[in-house]
C-alpha cells in the first residue's frame, strides 16, 4: 500500500525500534510508496512513511532491495556532499562515505553481510540515518 510521507520533524528524530517478521507488511508498504515515489526518490526509511520501524529500502540500480534492521559496520573514504530528503524541503550538507559494509536481515528474513561504494553507499548511508533519527 503506497503511505503518504511523513514530514514531521520531531517524529523523524526519534530513533527507530527493531524490527521483526511482525513488521513484514511495513517492508512492502515501503517498497510500494518508494515505486510510487520513483522519479524522485531512491531510497526510503519506515519512519519516512510514519512507522517507527528499523527498516529502509534503496533502488539499487533496476531492483529494490529491502533491508531490516541495518547496520554499516564499516566505512571508509569520508567526503563532503549535498542531500536532499523526500520528508524534508531543499537540500543539505553532509559527511558521507565511498565505501561501507553493512549487516542485515533482508525481506526473506535472512541475515545478509554486503558492501557497498559511490552513489548505492550513500543512499544506504542516508537511510540508516533516518533509522537513527538523524536529518541531514
Amino acid at each position: 500500500m503506497i503511505r503518504p510521507i511523513n514530514t514531521a520533524q520531531q517524529t523523524l528524530r526519534i530513533k527507530a525500534t527493531a524490527a521483526t517478521k511482525a513488521d513484514k507488511n511495513v517492508v512492502i508498504d515501503l517498497l510500494d510508496t518508494l515505486k510510487f515515489h520513483q522519479d524522485h526518490c531512491v531510497g526510503m526509511a519506515a519512519n519516512m512513511i510514519g512507522v517507527n520501524k528499523s527498516i529502509i529500502v534503496c533502488q539499487l540500480g533496476a531492483f529494490p532491495v529491502a533491508m531490516i534492521n541495518p547496520k554499516i559496520i564499516s566505512k571508509r573514504q569520508p567526503y563532503q556532499t549535498t542531500e536532499g530528503c523526500l520528508s524534508l524541503p531543499g537540500e543539505r550538507s553532509t559527511t558521507r562515505y565511498q565505501s561501507i559494509a553493512v549487516e542485515y536481515i533482508d525481506q526473506n528474513f535472512e541475515p545478509q553481510k554486503r558492501e557497498f561504494s559511490d552513489f548505492f553507499a550513500q543512499i544506504i548511508q542516508h537511510e540508516v540515518d533516518h533509522c537513527n533519527g538523524i536529518l541531514i
